[in-house]
């Protein structure tokens, strides 16, 4: 899953760079950029955007699986947008919102209304 929007920044940084081997080189020549590296570029966007909460690439990857879940996307496609073999590893990523949680409709509420709900007789008194 790759957003037209970032595809074309992509594409930009691509033209503007021309890497060679890899789009994200890293120091050494020839490999790509090391995972220590993206989380150090985490922590320095979360230092410059005041965020007390740690921010790792992990981290991202649940704000992105949350985000789908809340979007309305099912636990299947975003089971198969992670790469996990099991829905169980899928679904310990999910965290969900209270507010998502709280707006779920009821089944019950789905079902066709009645025009009236039958009125009952109230029953006599028991005549001995």
């Amino acid at each position: 899953m790759l957003s037209p929007r970032l595809l074309e920044i992509l594409r930009t940084y691509w033209r503007v760079g021309r890497p060679q081997h890899w789009l994200f080189p890293g120091s050494v020549a020839g490999r790509h950029i090391a995972a220590e590296t993206v989380r150090l570029a985490c922590r320095d966007a979360r230092s410059r955007a005041c965020i007390n909460k740690p921010v790792t690439p992990h981290a991202l990857r649940h704000a992105f699986a949350t985000h789908l879940l809340e979007s309305g996307t099912d636990v299947r496609t975003i089971q198969l947008l992670l790469g996990h073999r099991s829905l169980a590893t899928t679904s310990r990523y999910l965290k969900v919102a209270t507010s998502t949680v709280c707006a779920t409709t009821s089944p019950f509420d789905r079902l066709p209304q009645s025009p009236a709900p039958p009125i009952f007789p109230e029953p006599s008194p028991a005549q001995d």
